[in-house]
Order: structure tokens, then sequence, then C-alpha cells
């Protein structure tokens, strides 16, 4: 009988990492950590202390280590700067060592936020502008490992969503939250436009590509374009709530004195490398969107 690979991911217990959890938790023997041991199956981990992470990983001797975890709330970035680039661009520096010394593949997750919002849509090879410390740090973060690693994977994410209301901190639990308070109007920006990524699909593509070792650059994000107006009224409709709840659009200054910030007015990525390989498995946002409030927020607004 054939001994599991191994892997250990870094950063592992927000709503990206529980993806990971299950879908390769059947196949490989995992060693997840965090700085937060929020679930039985997390041990503890600060990964900007390097002695702590570099042992953390020879002990384990893995055959593989991914790097999840980072900072993403982008009016946090901007008003912690150090902790930022320690977080998310240090941290990451820490892991590529750690890599090299072990001679094994690296996971990097990288953002659609990296884009300056110049283009409607961004494909793989398309050059970043970053914006603001969150979307600098991650892409500083981005570089170091494809220069500094062979065997790397560096997936690039859109607007996530997973998790559930335990872990999901992004715009459809933020959504959800205010229906559960019983609001009966929602006003959301009509200006932001981007692609949905549903952690579930990343993960199985992410998968994927390890199983084949098509290392590289990989935009992920789920099928069909939108905007954050459009991923709303799906929301409505997918719990039936057309007749109860009004949707009324505002631009991005509604918002301003809540999310200060600078987020590119377009964010959309689009997956002609997966595509080119036959490897794209990333669904349709609205498929996923469905299949994600059916899972995690089953009598939720009861």
């Amino acid at each position: 009988m054939n001994q599991k690979k191994k892997i250990f991911l870094a950063g592992c217990g927000g709503m990206l990492g529980e993806a990971f959890h299950s879908i390769f938790n059947k196949d490989y023997e995992l060693k997840c950590t965090d700085i937060d041991v929020n679930e039985p199956w997390l041990s503890y981990l600060d990964f900007r202390d390097f002695d702590a992470y570099s042992n953390d990983v020879a002990e384990f001797k893995p055959d593989y280590l991914f790097h999840i975890g980072a900072f993403t709330d982008l009016e946090y970035c901007e008003t912690h700067k150090n902790e930022t680039y320690l977080t998310n661009a240090i941290a990451v520096e820490n892991a590529v060592f750690i890599s090299n010394n072990h001679n094994i593949p690296m996971l990097y997750i990288s953002t659609a936020g990296i884009f300056d919002g110049s283009k409607d849509t961004f494909d793989d090879w398309d050059l970043p502008n970053p914006m603001g410390h969150y979307a600098r740090s991650k892409y500083a973060g981005e570089l170091f490992v494809e220069k500094n690693i062979t065997r790397h994977l560096i997936c690039r994410a859109g607007w996530m969503m997973g998790g559930g209301p335990k872990k999901d901190k992004k715009f459809i639990n933020k959504i959800m939250l205010q229906l559960k308070e019983g609001k009966k109007e929602l006003f959301v920006v009509n200006d932001k436009l981007g692609t949905p990524t549903y952690t579930h699909d990343f993960a199985r593509n992410v998968k994927l590509l390890v199983e084949k070792e098509f290392w590289g650059l990989y935009n992920m994000v789920c099928d069909g374009i939108t905007g954050r107006l459009e991923v709303a009224q799906e929301l409505i409709k997918v719990l039936n709530l057309e007749d109860e709840v009004k949707i009324t659009p505002v631009d991005s200054e509604f918002w301003k004195s809540e999310y200060f910030a600078d987020r590119p007015l377009s964010e959309r990525l689009i997956n002609c490398k997966l595509d080119a390989r036959g490897l794209n498995v990333m669904r349709d946002w609205r498929v996923c969107l469905k299949e994600y409030i059916d899972n995690y927020y089953q009598n939720f607004l009861k």
C-alpha cells in the first residue's frame, strides 16, 4: 500500500484553509497550522516566527508546503503597514527559504487585488500594478516566490466565498449578517467588478495542478465575470427573498468612511492558463454560490 504524501499547511484557520482541509484530507497526510487554533485539526504556529516555522516543518517532513494565510482586510492593512508586510511578505520569504531547505514544492495564494483596474479583465500574463498596502504586500510575496523557488504554484483568487458564518469575513457573509439582522434594504456598490471564487473549487483545482505537477502562476477564479451588485442580486434570488428585500445600487463613495482603502474598479480575472492546459475545474459562480448557501447557511436566517 502506497504511503500518503504529506502536506504542511501554514495559515490554515480561515475560510480557504477549511476548504483545503476538506479537499486534501482524504488523500494526503496533513499538518494544519494557524495562529488561531479554531478547529480540532489545527495546531498553533505563527508563521512570522522563522525558527518556529522552520522547526515545525522539519519535524513533519512534508512533501509539499502550502502557505495559505495572510491579512486580507484592506482597511486593517492600510492602518497596520508594518504588521501587514511582516505577515503578507516577510512570512512568505520564510516559507520560500524553508521550501528550498527541504527541496519541496510550495503553494502561495495571491489575489486579483494586485491589479489596478485599468482594464475590464486581466489574464495570467497581465502586469500587476498594486494599489494600497494589502495589494503591494501580496504582490511582493508573489514576486519572491516566483524568483526564488523553481517548483512553485502561485494561484490568484478573486472575491472569495467559503467557510460559512464561522469563517467567512467577506462579502457574502456580510450580506447574510445584514439579512439576519432583519435588514429589508441593502445598499450595494454598482461600480466594483470582479470574479467570485468558491474555496472548494479553488482547493480542487490546486489539487489537480499539484498532482499533474504543472508548476507556475495561475489565475484561479470561478467562471462568469460579474460585479458586487449582480452577486448581491443573485444571493437574494438564491434565498427566495426577492419580494422581501430591496437592493439599492450606490457608488463606492456611499461606503467610503467604512471601506476607505483604495480598490480597483475591476479585478476580474480570466483563467487563460488553466483553460489552455485543459485543467480548469472552476465552475460558474452562480452554481457555486447556490451550493455554498445550501451547504453552509441552512437555517441561518430562521
